[in-house]
């Protein structure tokens, strides 16, 4: 068993109620130095959603007292929008579905990220954010995707953003934007087949439970897999 901290650490999963944000719960409640594990999802009531800011600067105030927390890891996203999967084509794209993609992936959770930051203990802390290699600009060989990949890049760059913005205050902490691999899920079923590598949703959280753990602070985010390879921008 892993642990992320030398110390004792309060940890919050945002998008509990996820296959990635249950698993990412219940390795957190098996690790004996995390002596709390706060849970955010729409499931779990309070009216948390992601495309609603009101509700997000809610939840964040609901939640303040059961920090500071020293590790804080986002599970939300979206990969089929409004039961659309992902466009193939430059003639597939529609203005709205676009929209939408960006709010669910990079919208919302930047301002998550914006209402729960000021939650972060203060020294070693890690803020880790689901993203993906398709957001990758460097690692797109395939085209297509175009939502799901330009908001994840858009992600990507936030949390870049806001890294150098927190660690001006705190230099220990670690913005990480984590690629949790192809995963046994609900949002990945439509699109796993073929797959060489689909892993169930415990084994991709201990990689990149243990990859966070030998991850070393260092200005600005980093862009891993579950494995702790580091993904070109």
């Amino acid at each position: 068993m892993t642990s992320l901290f030398e110390n004792d650490y309060r940890a919050l999963v945002i998008g509990a109620s996820g296959a990635i944000g249950r698993a990412f719960t219940s390795a957190l409640q098996q690790d004996p130095r995390c002596v709390h594990v706060e849970q955010v999802s729409r499931a779990q009531g309070g009216g948390f959603d992601l495309l609603d800011e009101s509700s997000i600067a809610t939840q964040a105030h609901a939640c303040a007292a059961a920090g500071p927390y020293h590790f804080i890891v986002d599970a939300t996203g979206g990969l089929t929008i409004d039961g659309v999967g992902p466009e193939k084509s430059l003639a597939a794209l529609k203005p709205d579905l676009l929209a939408k993609a960006f709010e669910l992936n990079a919208i919302g959770p930047v301002m998550v990220l914006r209402y729960f930051a000021p939650m972060l203990a203060a020294g070693p802390g890690i803020y880790a954010k689901l993203s993906a290699r398709v957001g990758s600009i460097a690692d797109n060989h395939k085209g297509g995707w175009y939502g799901y990949r330009a908001s994840k890049a858009a992600l990507n760059m936030l949390l870049q953003t806001a890294a150098i913005e927190l660690q001006r205050k705190n230099a220990q902490l670690r913005v990480v934007a984590l690629q949790p691999g192809t995963v046994r899920s609900e949002l990945s079923n439509p699109f796993s087949a073929g797959v060489s590598k689909l892993l169930e949703p415990a084994e991709s959280v201990a990689g990149m439970l243990v990859a966070l753990e030998h991850l070393q602070p260092r200005q600005g985010a980093h862009f891993i897999d579950y494995q702790g390879k580091e993904i070109p921008w």
